[in-house]
């Protein structure tokens, strides 16, 4: 009956002009997010905003004539749900090519890509999504896997974090890459026993292999956004935080809003190749307010996984330090421009050293403003020394619950138990009182509303594992997961007056699931199905 009711409601939201008339939600557990009332039988929308927020009987003498009344038949509802950290083109792009990302084994991808080769016969091989630390092998692949794979032909496998690929030998002799290249700045290729590259190319490394893929072009990247926002739509979300962006991508994003083809919210932080427009004229909207640009994205380090995240103490499980990916002298300039305009600097940084560089970078940078409300990515490994400098200069967290939950497997063994306590902090920077805005930063993860719940909640993995030393009491509460993906992202991009929980006069965002996420068991949470998400008050999906 549900799926009924909400599938008729879609039809005749598409009949009708997309921001006219009252929609009453009711029916279902409703989940404000305002602590002074946290529940309601009912929300009525006018519009694109939120008219009342309470009782049944009050929201129905409110409504106007023709109202169209959404019973939920007993699912839930809440504000918006926001991946406040996400590659918006990289999502769509994995659902359109060889999509890695449930690979088992070294044995299950040299299967997987030459199953792919078979079916592709010409042409360059790219894929992503491959992450080696479930792999029975304990080893990244190397060239010799896909030469076996796809013999002759060019192969460039991207991990799932986006912070290291695996290529061919036939990609590295069109590249040239030999075992006299020398590791670029910020990079490092790694080499077998014979001394010779053995396909691995960690970080800024990743670069020298680039050109031997063609881009996608223009109709890809449209195919690819226009998935991405219904694959998003589709899981609850409401809106994201689009990282890394390009020019050329984010122009035809404003174009597919602007044709109504994407219907979702997007904050965007630019590349800094693809940052003059808002380096020069600071934050801006498009005509239809969906695509925002709020500042620009930096890269301080690497990944913990790939050893490239920046630490103070050596590895435990290997030599190095990690990676420093951008020059001091360059990320102070960009972030000189970014405050003169009042952009947001978002700045990468994962290991204890990143994230201690990144607050030195912003304290210069900011002077005394705590009120810029720059941006943190990750903030996974913080010392303790540096806990405190998040509150005091007014930096958010914009953390991945799920990269807890699936580092748990190799972060022990990286960090070792003396530090393993910096990791994922998301309660001790509460307690802080640090905004902690969650995100997936899919595709390096799913991109699931569901998961990033669960994983703030219970800080378990999927299949329900968790070491005894995997500080599970930095798991948080369920009304404060709620804001962590919901008002914290408002924050993160200055709209929680407008978005974030569901009142009054504020934006029309809402998620429903056919399970109340704030009350069932842990493990339930992830069988739970989006059944409605509304943008502007305008049904974007319905089950």
């Amino acid at each position: 009956m549900r799926r009924i009711l909400l599938a008729a409601l879609l039809a005749a939201t598409a009949t009708t002009t997309a921001r006219a008339g009252d929609l009453l939600i009711h029916g279902g557990p409703i989940h404000t997010g305002v602590e002074a009332a946290p529940t309601a039988q009912a929300v009525l929308i006018r519009d694109d905003r939120i008219l009342f927020v309470g009782d049944l009987k009050t929201a129905r003498a409110k409504a106007a004539k023709g109202v169209r009344d959404l019973d939920l038949k007993g699912a839930a509802a809440y504000p918006g749900f926001v991946d406040a950290h996400a590659h918006l083109t990289g999502i769509g792009l994995r659902e359109l090519t060889l999509n890695l990302d449930k690979t088992a084994s070294v044995a299950d991808l040299v299967a997987t890509v030459k199953a792919y080769a078979a079916a592709h016969p010409d042409g360059p091989i790219y894929g992503r999504g491959w992450i080696e630390t479930h792999w029975p092998e304990k080893r990244f692949p190397n060239r010799a896997d896909l030469d076996a794979a796809a013999p002759g032909r060019i192969v460039v496998l991207g991990r799932s974090d986006g912070h290291a690929s695996v290529a061919s030998s036939a990609a590295l002799a069109k590249a040239g890459v030999t075992a006299a290249t020398p590791d670029p700045e910020g990079g490092k290729i790694l080499k077998g026993a014979d001394g010779q590259p053995d396909g691995m190319l960690i970080d800024h490394a990743q670069g020298l292999v680039q050109a031997v893929i063609p881009p996608p072009g223009e109709a890809t990247i449209r195919k690819a956004l226009d998935a991405a926002g219904a694959l998003y739509a589709s899981r609850g979300w409401t809106g994201l935080d689009n990282m890394s962006v390009t020019a050329p991508d984010l122009a035809l994003l404003r174009d597919e809003a602007a044709k109504g083809r994407f219907q979702l919210r997007v904050d965007n932080y630019m590349d800094p190749s693809g940052a003059a427009e808002v380096l020069a004229k600071g934050p801006q909207a498009d005509a239809t307010g969906l695509i925002r640009t709020r500042g620009i994205k930096l890269y301080m380090d690497g990944a913990l996984g790939s050893r490239g995240a920046a630490l103070l103490e050596p590895y435990s499980d290997a030599e190095g330090l990690g990676l420093q990916l951008t020059p001091r002298d360059t990320g102070e300039a960009l972030m000189k421009r970014a405050k003169a305009v009042g952009a947001q600097v978002a700045m990468h940084a994962i290991g204890d050293r990143g994230n201690r560089m990144a607050l030195d970078w912003f304290e210069t940078a900011l002077a005394g403003d705590a009120k810029a409300r720059w941006r943190i990515e990750h903030a996974q490994i913080v010392a303790d020394a540096d806990m405190p400098r998040f509150a005091k200069l007014g930096v958010i967290a914009s953390m991945q619950p799920s990269h807890a939950i699936g580092d748990l497997y190799f972060a022990p063994a990286r960090l070792g138990q003396a530090r393993l306590h910096e990791g994922y902090r998301w309660k001790d920077f509460l307690d802080a009182g640090v905004v902690v805005a969650a995100g997936s930063d899919a595709p390096v993860e799913v991109g699931d509303p569901r998961i990033e719940f669960y994983a703030a909640v219970y800080r378990h993995g999927l299949d329900g594992f968790a070491n005894a030393d995997w500080h599970l009491e930095e798991a948080v509460s369920r009304a404060q997961a709620l804001r962590m993906l919901t008002l914290a992202p408002a924050y993160a991009v200055f709209r929680e007056h407008e978005l974030g929980t569901l009142e009054a006069g504020k934006k029309a965002d809402v998620t429903a699931f056919d399970r109340d996420l704030m009350t069932v068991e842990p493990k339930d949470i992830l069988t739970a199905k989006a059944v409605l998400t509304v943008v502007d008050g305008k049904v974007v999906f319905s089950r």
